[in-house]
């Protein structure tokens, strides 16, 4: 789990899982929530909610586990709705890696 950059990123819909598949997370504002989308060993994706951290301090899962990004994309977690059909009205941000 990385941090959520200060800048947002400028990325399309269709730049987006060319994206995740490089950095393997990002982090999505939209409706006043942020999620923090990322993969799982590199085989499953997720959402999850920054507001709410388990025992471990990590982010509480707002999704299912899903095997594929086209699959995660569309899978409904915010409120609802899934990432498509948020994206336009959701802002971006790079999560930046301890080094």
């Amino acid at each position: 789990m990385g941090t959520k950059a200060a800048e947002a990123l400028d990325v399309s819909f269709d730049e987006l899982p060319t994206y995740l598949h490089a950095k393997h997370s990002v982090y999505m504002e939209v409706d006043g929530a942020t999620y923090y989308l990322t993969d799982v060993n590199d085989q499953y994706w997720r959402a999850q909610d920054t507001t709410k951290l388990n025992e471990k301090g990590h982010y509480v899962d707002a999704s299912e586990l899903v095997p594929t990004l086209s699959e995660f994309l569309t899978l409904p977690f915010a409120d609802g709705k899934s990432i498509a059909d948020v994206f336009d009205k959701a802002t971006f941000y790079a999560s930046e890696k301890a080094e």
